[in-house]
């Protein structure tokens, strides 16, 4: 049986990259919000999305996903809708991916919404990606088209570092890769010893 190690952290800790990280060192790596995307292209979730949001968030049968971004980003009645169709999808795709890793000794799922979706039960162990709010809002201006408030909008809209923090085994502070990448080796010496 599989450790189930959860990963993550606020919009611009760079959990990505820590993801990358992880997986570059052989450990399976689950990307939620990739899966997220991925189911959301099967069609009972489709059809789902259509009956509770409308037709409009549709152009020529395709979800267009900004439109629907609009509708749940800052609403978080909205939100709930949605994820109550997505969330469940998620968590039979990473069942299904988890029976293809068994052999693993150790597998990683990172979500930017790990506690706030309450999944965090689920793992051995949490490892919670850190870095100063400069830097995190730096790092998505970097990589996004997104103005300075849009970026402190939604890393309001998620758990504070603090709380995370408070629920995590580890904490990675990323601001000097090198230095994250020694913290990812000492956590997972210390799993290893913990089978």
């Amino acid at each position: 049986m599989s450790k189930i190690i959860g990963l993550t952290g606020g919009i611009g800790s760079g959990k990505t990259t820590i993801a990358n990280y992880l997986a570059s060192l052989g450990v399976p790596v689950y990307i939620a919000d990739d899966a997220g995307k991925k189911v959301m292209q099967q069609q009972e979730i489709l059809e789902a999305i259509k009956e509770k949001f409308g037709i409009e968030i549709f152009d020529n049968d395709q979800l267009n996903r900004a439109k629907l971004a609009k509708i749940v980003f800052d609403n978080p009645e909205q939100l709930k809708k949605l994820n109550a169709i997505v969330h469940p999808a998620v968590r039979k795709d990473f069942k299904n991916w988890l029976v293809q890793h068994q052999k693993s000794a150790l597998v990683v799922y990172e979500s930017a919404i790990l506690f706030e979706s309450g999944k965090y039960t689920d793992f051995d162990a949490i490892i919670t990606v850190t870095a100063p709010l400069e830097v995190r809002i730096a790092r998505v201006l970097q990589r996004d088209n997104s103005s300075r408030e849009q970026v402190l909008s939604r890393i309001n809209a998620q758990w504070t570092d603090e709380q995370r923090i408070s629920k995590s085994d580890f904490v990675v502070k990323n601001i000097d890769i090198d230095l994250a990448k020694k913290e990812i080796d000492n956590f997972l010496k210390i799993l290893s010893i913990n089978q």
